[in-house]
């Protein structure tokens, strides 16, 4: 018997930030699926990814196992930051700001990405969540927050 070890990994990965953002939303009230409370869809997202680790992890025996490879350092250097930053900063620098940083970010974090294709990306990116969230759905967002100055 075969075993992917990089696929299993990959799953128990998955069961395990499953099972760990299921045991802090355990205080928040479910309600039900007509009347949902603020814990109901945190669940089901743990409880979809839950699934999804057991899926990978069972697919895994019986597959040809592929090499581990390294570390990716880059993208851990630029995506991880980019979504503290987001979260911390999007009050202060303003949704346009914040959704650009962390769309840059994320996409030079690629070694495929060069920096004019992470800025255009970036650039798309804000338009469309400008688009969406700010002036589609209304939401009370700044666009520009109190830290940027024109």
């Amino acid at each position: 018997m075969t075993l992917n070890r990089k696929d299993l990994i990959c799953g128990l990965l998955f069961i395990v930030i499953g099972l760990l953002f299921a045991y802090g939303g355990k205080d928040l009230p479910l309600g039900t699926a007509f009347r949902m409370g603020p814990g109901y869809f945190p669940m089901v997202l743990c409880g979809i990814l839950i699934l999804l680790g057991l899926i990978i992890a069972f697919r895994s025996f019986g597959e040809v196992d592929s090499p581990l490879g390294g570390v990716p350092w880059r993208a851990l250097l630029l995506i991880l930051p980019a979504t503290v930053i987001f979260g911390y900063g999007v009050r202060g620098l303003g949704l346009i700001p914040a959704v650009f940083l962390v769309g840059f970010s994320s996409a030079f974090a690629s070694r495929q990405t060069g920096p004019i294709f992470a800025f255009v990306l970036a650039v798309i990116l804000t338009l469309f969540c400008a688009g969406v969230f700010y002036w589609g759905l209304g939401l009370p967002m700044q666009l520009f927050g109190p830290w940027v100055r024109f």
